[in-house]
């Protein structure tokens, strides 16, 4: 079972975090959407397609919509012809629709059980800052992170525990207890800080 660390005072900086991953959606040249990245078996556009689909999940699972009742709504691909357009959209939905007072006090039904509205906040947040890395590996630009969104994901990913069982990240990454956060970050989500 993970624990969900939550300082009731604190904020996610989820704008920040969609602003980030926004930063290095626009700087993917035409030639890079098919390069690597770090999340085996996903080009660029894979990730960028991950993450612009969890946030068109947002509004709907807010609404309080089941997992059952979206469906494959946002299955597949979700960029079409522009990606950058695609991904801009999705973010700005996503923003407003947390931005609604109470969004963090609502109950949201997420495929593993029903949640808070800031459990998925925070989750969303954590992810972005995570892929935002990937991203910046995939295309070779920005992999230094905001130094807020890498202390929020590191308290965050303390409470996971060890996520390689789930299929989604590899296992930890040994590295010393006095590295840099981002390094620290990355090596709880399987991934080796190059920079």
């Amino acid at each position: 079972m993970t624990r969900h660390r939550q300082d009731p005072d604190a904020t996610a900086p989820y704008a920040e975090a969609l602003a980030a991953f926004g930063e290095r959606v626009r700087l993917v040249t035409p030639e890079q959407w098919d390069s690597p990245t770090p999340c085996a078996d996903w080009s660029v556009r894979d990730l960028v397609n991950h993450l612009t689909g969890e946030q068109l999940w947002v509004p709907e699972l807010l609404m309080g919509s089941t997992i059952a009742e979206v469906g494959g709504r946002f299955d597949g691909d979700v960029l079409g012809e522009d990606p950058v357009a695609a991904w801009t959209d999705a973010a700005t939905a996503a923003e407003r629709a947390f931005a609604v007072p109470g969004a963090t006090d609502l109950t949201v039904h997420l495929s593993f059980g029903d949640v808070s509205g800031r459990y998925y906040l925070d989750q969303l947040t954590t992810d972005l800052v995570i892929h935002s890395w990937d991203l910046a590996e995939g295309i070779g630009h920005l992999t230094r992170l905001p130094a807020r969104l890498v202390d929020f994901a590191l308290e965050q990913m303390g409470g996971y525990g060890d996520l390689s069982g789930s299929g989604l990240f590899d296992p930890p990454v040994p590295v010393p207890a006095d590295a840099p956060a981002q390094t620290r970050l990355l090596a709880v989500a399987g991934r080796r800080d190059r920079g």
